[in-house]
């Protein structure tokens, strides 16, 4: 009996040190399109306000972007207050965006378009986390340099922490 727990105690510990604790993304490495490379939040545990951070990739081979839509899911309280939103680059570095709100959507419009081979940092912050349910899903599009068509770059999933 004394064996099969150790056995079933060093299984267990294996397991848990062999799979990764961060969930991932189904995301296709796209060269030609931006597309949404991570997202997390802060802090992680169960409580009542936190931040979502969408992690945005314009690739080498893209266009740049002179727009990014955001679509806030309904099921997301939060401030809607322009000051409780900052895009940086990868290094820190704040981006010069337009912003505008328009009920449950953000408009990210950019005086100078995003080139390409830029990673962008979108903070949401003061979001009021959902306690039931599914976690929140923002639903994120593009528009790129010389078009006008919006482009759908992703989804982003939260997890609702308990």
């Amino acid at each position: 009996m004394k064996k099969l727990f150790v056995f079933v105690a060093i299984y267990t510990l294996t397991t848990a040190f062999l799979i990764p604790n961060n969930y991932a993304n189904a995301i296709e490495e796209n060269d030609s399109f931006p597309h949404i490379e991570g997202n997390y939040q802060f802090p992680q545990t169960h409580w009542s306000h936190v931040r979502h951070t969408l992690q945005v990739h314009v690739p080498k081979n893209s266009k740049s972007v002179s727009q990014l839509k955001i679509q806030v899911p309904s099921t997301v309280k939060w401030s809607n207050n322009t000051n409780d939103i900052i895009v940086n680059k990868e290094n820190g570095q704040k981006i010069n965006t337009n912003l505008s709100l328009n009920g449950k959507t953000i408009l990210l419009a950019f005086p100078e378009p995003v080139a390409p081979n830029t990673k962008l940092k979108i903070d949401i912050k003061n979001i009021k986390q959902p306690f039931l349910g599914n976690g929140p899903v923002y639903h994120l599009s593009a528009n790129l340099v010389g078009s006008n068509a919006e482009i759908s770059i992703g989804v982003a999933r939260f997890r609702v922490h308990l």
